[in-house]
């Protein structure tokens, strides 16, 4: 390959291609196999921040041929590596450089993926364009013209039924039950991730899609091509990082409740699930067990003896998780000092105060290597060394009051432009302190939100404080299939929902039921929920005082198999031995996300890309490429449409009734409040058959 230049600034540079012009830099890289990496910035080079992305694997020795070539005459450039080819084309007139995605087929020949917006003749439109911040840097709009017949998925958690994306905007933020993660899957035959942590938003029109970063440095994304999903999810998990293995305890039933305030109780209830002869795998301690927000310890009064607690239950063959917050309060042991060390976030107006749920906090700040450090040195002297074996990152996001983004700042830079990696780095900070204890292939953390690259961290994401009603339940169906487009495979919800669920009403205990048959088929079955019930004297919640007669959070009702009587607690087991059953099934699972990026929950178009009928099919999913799942997700039904993926090749088989059925066609199906839909796809049932 021979470097070149031209009158027109497109130049080889190794495994790269490069234009400047206009004060513009623009560079191309391959970046793995089948992979470009675009950067571009104003009136400096680009810089080789890596957000989201590791390492390009074509920097090791073992790097996939690039082809770089240069047509001086027409002032046209390509890059190609494995299937993609990038376009590059600079106009003289008015000093620019237009790109074009290109997918190389089997037999050499090209077929459009998306290109750059055109300029559009005299509407001087710019495809790449930098509206300058007085005095800073840039809001940077990225615009295309892409399939208007495309379907899209990915882009992690939001609150959205829709499961094709095209034709939606959606805001680049995180929220309390929003997880923002900008990698789309397009049924064109490519991925596209915009690596860039900022505050924005992308708009995914029929005439154009637009991403937008309110504040950056320069424009950054990365571009894959497949002959399949499958295909482009590898292709994406060795770009930003594989997820570790889930240990075997996290496979089974998770047990929660607001809150478990003392450590009698949560003895108690660890008992009572081995005298009932129920499984359990872990049992979560939730949050206010410390005195104060950030001071990372058990309340003394409360929890008397926690190492002896954690030896108990492990006694039980049962694992232990403890909440923790980033939230440090100004009451906090431990505030002054973070303050002192400026291992806190910081607001650059006004109060400096990022939230004020049961008094004013600010968050400790995850960006800096220092604060992760001081934080989880109290967290394993406090609870690592104790015996607690995993931990729940709650308020990730992180969850400030009223959500103004701009008026913060990390030691990674303004939350405006580096916002979005915060409940990366919170999960990093966690993920290396254990193992620097030794704890490799045993790392679970529960965590409230996620960016790109947090798979590798060991996050189990759960869908955040969503409300108990029906509607939400459709919701986290949809929620649980893009997670896992967007790289994250350890996805869960609050089984029944976090807000207002009334245990002693019959139509939560329905939901409730619906919503445990679904979770049975997630990563992890975890039980959670703000739970309420009319108590004897009018009050909703459990009111908790130490011995001084100080006040302390309340608690919600009670939260276990039989906390809502018999049968309940019949259909709950049923569903939990179901869990078991399927175990084996579930590390498989668990091993091609660890192995190969691939989700355990998947939608229907992901196994049948090819159908078309299956596309936008969001109210049922595939559990890995055997189970179908067709939740219950409307009141009172005891009936529900399922429709069958594929042709008359793939057979489906009832794992109730044993009946067969080919694919193509849409069956009713019987659900009574004690069962849920489930086929096998050519009759790989996984022990399930009559069980259901």
């Amino acid at each position: 390959m021979t470097a070149h230049t031209t009158t027109f600034a497109l130049a080889a540079s190794g495994r790269a291609l490069t234009w400047t012009g206009n004060g513009e830099y623009v560079r191309i890289d391959a970046w793995g196999p089948d992979a470009v990496r675009v950067r571009a910035a104003k009136m400096h080079p680009v810089e080789d921040t890596e957000w989201a992305l590791l390492p390009s694997p074509d920097s090791h020795s073992n790097q996939s041929p690039v082809s770089v070539q240069i047509d001086d005459e027409k002032g046209t450039a390509t890059l190609r590596t494995g299937k993609i080819e990038v376009r590059a084309t600079a106009h003289a007139w008015d000093c620019s450089c237009h790109l074009d995605f290109l997918k190389v087929q089997k037999d050499g020949t090209l077929t459009p993926l998306f290109q750059e917006r055109p300029s559009g003749g005299s509407l001087q439109l710019n495809a790449r364009n930098y509206e300058a911040i007085i005095g800073g840097d840039e809001k940077i709009t990225a615009s295309f013209t892409a399939p208007e017949d495309e379907h899209l998925y990915g882009m992690g958690e939001y609150q959205n039924t829709p499961l094709d994306l095209k034709g939606s905007t959606l805001e680049l933020a995180h929220r309390n039950s929003q997880a923002s993660v900008p990698f789309v899957l397009s049924s064109a035959g490519y991925g596209f991730l915009w690596n860039n942590p900022a505050i924005g938003r992308v708009s995914f029109s029929r005439n154009v899609t637009q991403w937008v970063a309110d504040s950056a440095r320069q424009l950054d994304y990365w571009v894959t091509v497949g002959d399949s999903p499958a295909r482009i999810e590898a292709n994406y998990a060795d770009a930003t990082g594989h997820a570790p293995r889930m240990p075997k305890w996290g496979m089974g039933f998770w047990q929660c409740k607001l809150r478990y305030w003392n450590q009698q109780q949560v003895l108690d209830v660890a008992h009572e699930f081995k005298k009932r002869g129920i499984p359990l795998d872990v049992i979560v301690i939730d949050f206010f067990h410390w005195p104060h927000m950030g001071d990372y310890r058990f309340e003394k009064e409360f929890w008397p003896d926690p190492k002896a607690m954690c030896d108990e239950l492990h006694e039980l063959g049962i694992k232990v998780m403890v909440s923790v917050w980033p939230q440090v309060a100004l009451d906090s042991e431990n505030y002054q000092e973070m303050r002192a060390k400026n291992l806190l976030v910081t607001a650059d107006r006004g109060v400096d105060v990022g939230m004020m749920f049961e008094g004013p906090s600010q968050f400790y700040d995850a960006t800096n290597p220092s604060a992760r450090q001081y934080v989880w040195d109290k967290c394993r002297k406090n609870y690592a060394d104790m015996g607690v074996d995993a931990f729940w990152l709650d308020e990730a996001e992180p969850e400030y009051l009223g959500y103004y983004f701009e008026n913060y700042r990390y030691y990674a830079g303004p939350a405006q432009q580096v916002g979005n990696i915060y409940p990366r780095e919170y999960d990093r900070g966690f993920y290396e302190g254990q193992e620097q204890m030794g704890r490799d292939g045993s790392i679970v953390n529960l965590t409230r939100c996620a960016w790109a690259g947090s798979q590798r961290y060991g996050a189990l994401v759960w869908s955040g404080d969503v409300g108990s009603t029906f509607a939400d339940l459709r919701s986290q169906i949809v929620c649980a299939i893009q997670m896992g487009v967007a790289g994250i495979p350890w996805f869960t919800t609050d089984m029944g929902g976090f807000h207002d669920g009334r245990i002693d009403t019959p139509e939560f205990r329905e939901l409730f039921l619906r919503w445990a048959q679904f979770e049975t088929f997630l990563p992890v079955m975890r039980n959670h929920g703000d739970r309420s019930k009319l108590n004897a004297d009018g009050s909703m919640k459990e009111q908790i005082h130490a011995a001084d007669g100080s006040r302390r959070s309340p608690s919600g009702a009670d939260n276990e198999p039989w906390s809502m009587g018999d049968e309940v607690e019949k259909v709950l087991r049923k569903f939990i031995g179901i869990r078991e059953i399927v175990r084996p099934y579930t590390a498989e699972l668990f091993e091609q996300a660890h192995h190969d990026g691939q989700p355990l929950v998947r939608g229907l178009f992901y196994e049948f890309p090819h159908d078309r009928a299956a596309a936008e099919i969001g109210d049922e999913f595939m559990y890995g490429p055997d189970l179908l799942v067709a939740p219950v997700t409307h009141e009172g039904d005891r009936k529900r449409e399922v429709y069958l993926p594929g042709d008359h090749s793939v057979s489906w088989t009832d794992v109730r009734s044993g009946k067969v059925y080919e694919g193509g066609q849409t069956i009713s199906c019987d659900a009574p409040l004690s069962s849920v839909p489930v086929l096998a796809r050519d009759g790989k049932d996984h022990g399930l058959a009559g069980q259901l």
